[in-house]
């Protein structure tokens, strides 16, 4: 309740004029009214200004004014206004209440009465009263509110202005009859509000103690009056309140009415009838006040029958832009979100609010908890024709940082202190409000994957099937970051999701995460800048890849392959994750994720890296042109990740002409050293490579038995990956060199075990010249582990420091080279005589020298058939008689 006589509502002349004209207040029970009048005997005051609005119509524009209202939406008579001065209600900034509406009107009501039949001119002295009376409310509240309404206060100023009177006839007869007069009092009376559009719905009731009002022209009476307020039918108020909410109120008129008696001295005036029209449209009517959420805090609440559940402390700052001052009791509400219909709105908790103090143009501070024990089935449940609950709905605008609407509705079971018919009232009253969300673009503070392991297709999968795909299982971490209001324990059993992975900005593939993953949480606190997370770890298995640009792709393989510095793959994803907390389990869906993933790359070497080494080279198959090998791989893998390949297939080049190509089906490639990984591989340089194909063919076999060092090309294609075409189309410019595998040759019975020669690939490892029969012997290493070579054919000549000849070898008798080291039989020795390389022989006789040696030798494996050349340097040549 407020004192205050410096109201808003007086302009700052009234308030000046008011600190000289004190009020003599006695004591006010509501049932009385007290006031004081102060003359003023200039009349060429403030309410003389033509401007100010009168509680009625010019007497001499009365007729035409009835037209000018329903036209002009800005007539003052149809302007609600909480002071009868004119500029206040040209503002039009002044809201209203609905004991504030009652009691002002009831009061006008009064003091035109008062005027308007206490006198023998009525008719005259009524354009008089309508015209020159003045009311300048000063301050309004509300005392209490009790059992059946409210107690409601209104302080003001009473005067009459002959000056406001347009007629002089009026306006003498009006002055002469009121100092006549001088003052009239009114007993005690009912006046009904009601709203006559509205079939005569009773807006309220209010009860008046007696009043006195001074009436000469220019006094002021201070009034402070009490009066008890009712609210009128519920479901009447109800409705206007609906309206009201759904922005269908565009205007509304209210109408007060009473019967007043009157008395003037020992004159009795009697009981006269008033009544007076307010509408209220445009700017007048009030919106819905703007306020500020101050606090959020959801925490874990334990209930008395020991169940756990969600409790909410909320706090909010509120303008109040009425001029009113009030208390208001604690109240329940019931908190609602939409429901799967709009019009299915879903309980989902119970509020209370603490008392609540509201002053005339200030702050409220409102203070509410609420309580969440479960969530309805029907809230989590899938709404028909869609894919989503309202839960659902509700969370997507929240992290999307839009307006969330919930609404509030007066409760059924009320708290201590509420009166009945304010729960009456308010039971079927439902407000929306809308709370901004957070958005959660930032949501994912980091995201890691580790032991990563690639799955290529199975290529007898079904298409468009997962195994159809290549598949990635990995180890899963994701720091989250979590709302600061959100102060309850949470735990996330498990997450699925459907992820986009990206490189540099273009979309490479699908991740696809639908199935349910199991996963473990934990909390962490904030720290720093950083707001409190939730770390979620998860392990995938074999989740399918599906590659969509295969242009992309090919750039990441390709930078993985032959960069040098860490990939960089980013991974946008919806998340759905199941929740456990006091509400129980429920499936939170389309969490926005997004994070990088590094990806080691080879060192920017290729292949190279993966050192690979021949472990043995079995013979499968043989045609007169091809070689069908089976060969154990041993090779090193310097990522971390480790990957499945089903099948795959590559080309074999040499200097750019394909010779041949090599499989491999169902195996594991792990992190470091994977031994014995089998490989077939197929030799047909003429098949596939045409003439120049065979020439090419036959020199690079020459070049490796000679010890050269070659260089073997490995070309993706289109059916590398026959399950997935777009994969083998990315890797189809895909080309690999690689030093040319060695053979690691059979040890030489002749060598000690620490010889250093053991290991060096050589094809001969030496020779025995002898003298006297002119022959020749040779220990040969076959790379042949399994299989016998056979020499069909020689002609081969020995050389002395490279460049000088010792003798020549023609044979043409086979020569079987089986698995291991073998000493040839004799070959005969066309001696270069006189030469100087045969004088170096003949000076060596008893000891040994080094030879070289260029040969053209014919070679058959099963069927296959290959003339090659043969360089050899260094050959140590025992030399005996």
């Amino acid at each position: 309740m407020s004192d205050n006589p410096a109201s808003p509502l007086l302009g700052d002349n009234d308030r000046n004029e008011d600190t000289q004209t004190k009020s003599q207040n006695g004591k006010n029970d509501g049932t009385t009214i007290n006031g004081s009048s102060n003359r003023r005997p200039n009349t060429k005051s403030k309410y003389s200004d033509e401007s100010t609005p009168l509680l009625s119509r010019e007497p001499d524009r009365e007729d035409d004014d009835e037209v000018a209202r329903e036209e002009d939406p800005a007539n003052t008579d149809f302007v609600p206004v909480p002071s009868l001065h004119g500029d206040s209600i040209k503002k039009g900034k002044t809201r209203w209440r609905t004991p504030t509406i009652i009691a002002i009107v009831t009061l006008t009501l009064f003091l035109i009465a008062i005027l308007a039949f206490g006198f023998a001119l009525p008719t005259i002295v009524r354009d008089y009263a309508e015209q020159a009376a003045v009311f300048e409310p000063r301050d309004l509240s509300i005392v209490s509110i009790t059992s059946s309404g409210v107690k409601a206060r209104v302080k003001g100023d009473f005067v009459l202005d002959a000056s406001r009177v347009g007629k002089k006839p009026v306006r003498d007869l009006g002055r002469f009859s009121t100092w006549v007069g001088r003052a009239v009092k009114a007993t005690p009376s009912n006046v009904h509000v009601y709203l006559p559009e509205r079939d005569g719905a009773i807006l309220g009731t209010a009860q008046l103690p007696p009043v006195v009002v001074s009436i000469q022209n220019g006094d002021v009476t201070h009034l402070d009056i009490t009066t008890d307020v009712e609210p009128g039918e519920f479901d009447d108020l109800r409705q206007i309140a609906k309206d009201w909410i759904d922005g269908r109120l565009s205007e509304l008129r209210v109408t007060g009415k009473a019967d007043i008696a009157l008395k003037s001295g020992i004159f009795s005036l009697g009981t006269q009838t008033v009544s007076k029209d307010l509408l209220f449209k445009g700017s007048s009517i009030p919106t819905m006040p703007q306020y500020n959420l101050t606090k959020l805090n959801i925490h874990e609440a334990n209930f008395p029958d020991g169940d756990k559940g969600i409790a909410v402390d909320a706090s909010a700052i509120v303008f109040n832009d009425y001029p009113l001052t009030f208390t208001v009791p604690p109240m329940a509400f019931e908190i609602q979100v939409p429901g799967c219909m709009p019009e299915s709105a879903i309980v989902v908790a119970n509020a209370t609010t603490d008392e609540i103090q509201v002053n005339a143009k200030e702050d409220i501070s409102v203070t509410a908890q609420g309580l969440v024990r479960n969530l309805p089935d029907n809230l989590v449940a899938i709404c028909p024709d869609s894919m989503k609950s309202p839960l659902d709905n509700l969370l997507k605008q929240y992290m999307n940082g839009d307006k969330t609407t919930f609404f509030v509705r007066g409760s059924e079971t009320p708290v201590d202190g509420t009166p009945a018919w304010i729960v009456e009232l308010l039971r079927e009253v439902t407000v929306p409000l809308s709370m901004t969300g957070h958005s959660f673009k930032n949501l994912i503070r980091n995201f890691t994957m580790s032991d990563v392991h690639f799955s290529l297709p199975n290529p007898i999968a079904e298409p468009g099937s997962p195994q159809a795909s290549p598949r990635i299982s990995a180890d899963i971490k994701v720091v989250a970051n979590l709302p600061e209001e959100m102060n309850f324990p949470v735990d996330v059993p498990r997450v699925r999701s459907m992820a986009d992975v990206f490189y540099k900005g273009d979309k490479l593939g699908e991740l696809d995460l639908h199935q349910w993953q199991d996963s473990t949480s934990e909390r962490i606190p904030p720290h720093g800048d950083s707001p409190p997370g939730i770390v979620i770890r998860t392990n995938v298995e074999d989740a399918p890849l599906n590659i969509t640009d295969s242009n992309v792709f090919q750039d990441l393989v390709s930078a993985m392959l032959f960069g040098r510095e860490k990939v960089m793959l980013t991974v946008e994803a919806k998340v759905d994750i199941e929740t456990s907390s006091a509400l129980g389990k429920f499936v939170v869906r389309d969490i926005p994720a997004k994070g990088k993933v590094p990806v080691k790359p080879l060192s920017g070497q290729g292949f190279k890296n993966f050192a690979p080494k021949i472990g043995s080279l079995q013979l499968l198959d043989t045609t007169p042109s091809t070689v069908l090998l089976a060969v154990l791989v041993n090779i090193t893998n310097p990522t971390n990740y480790s990957a499945t390949v089903p099948f795959a297939d590559i080309q074999i080049l040499v200097n750019g002409t394909m010779v041949g190509n090599a499989s491999t089906e169902a195996i594991e490639i792990d992190p470091g050293f994977n031994k014995n990984i089998p490989v077939k591989a197929k030799w047909d340089p003429p098949g596939l490579g045409g003439e120049k194909g065979a020439t090419v063919g036959k020199d690079f076999i020459s070049q490796y038995i000679s010890g050269y060092n070659t260089t073997l090309t490995l070309r993706t294609h289109n059916g590398t990956i026959p399950s997935i075409p777009v994969l083998g189309y990315a890797l189809s410019n895909l080309t690999v060199n690689l030093p040319t595998p060695r053979l690691k040759p059979p040890k030489n019975p002749n060598r000690p075990d620490d010889d250093p020669e053991n290991d060096r690939p050589r094809f001969i490892d030496d020779a025995t010249m002898h003298l006297v029969s002119s022959t020749a012997t040779f220990t040969l290493l076959s790379p042949l582990h399994h299989e016998t070579l056979y020499i069909t054919s020689l002609n081969a000549t020995a050389l002395y420091n490279h460049t000088e000849p010792v003798g020549k070898i023609f044979y043409d008798l086979p020569i079987a080279v089986p698995p291991g080291a073998i000493t040839t039989p004799r070959l005969p020795v066309d001696w270069s005589l006189g030469s100087v390389g045969y004088d170096a022989i003949k000076q060596a006789l008893g000891g040994t020298l080094k030879l070289d040696a260029k040969a053209t030798v014919s070679v058959q494996v099963g069927q296959w058939v290959q003339e090659v050349w043969f360089v050899g340097r260094g050959i140590g040549a025992h030399v005996t008689i």
